[in-house]
């Protein structure tokens, strides 16, 4: 997740599955984008797509995917470090709210590698 207008290093890429340039802000959002335009389960990317009416704020979740059977798949990504902050965890769980309300039950992170 990260602030809609988030003001960072970002890489803009094409990749296939998405219909519009897809921003990267890390390496974990990188890495995993490529996983998806591999996979064979997932027909099209959405990259930092807004979370209209959340309560704490202007947020994007990272990845938006139309899974080949027309199911939503929403991937979050976070670095290990970040994981216990609370700031983190509460943007986390509303990002898990808001997808729940709008019938999205596959809803997951994306952690980078331990050291």
């Amino acid at each position: 997740m990260r602030k809609k207008n988030f003001k960072g290093r970002c890489e803009k890429r094409m990749i296939g599955k998405c219909s519009d340039v897809c921003r990267t802000y890390d390496a974990i959002q990188y890495a995993y984008a490529d996983l998806l335009q591999e996979s064979e389960e997932v027909k099209e990317i959405r990259c930092n797509v807004l979370l209209d009416g959340l309560d704490v704020g202007e947020y994007t979740s990272d990845f938006v995917c139309t899974k080949t059977d027309g199911d939503l798949m929403v991937r979050e990504c976070v670095f290990r470090k970040f994981l216990m902050k609370p700031l983190t965890v509460k943007l986390l769980d509303a990002s898990r709210e808001y997808w729940n309300r709008h019938g999205v039950t596959d809803w997951g992170l994306v952690i980078d590698e331990e050291v």
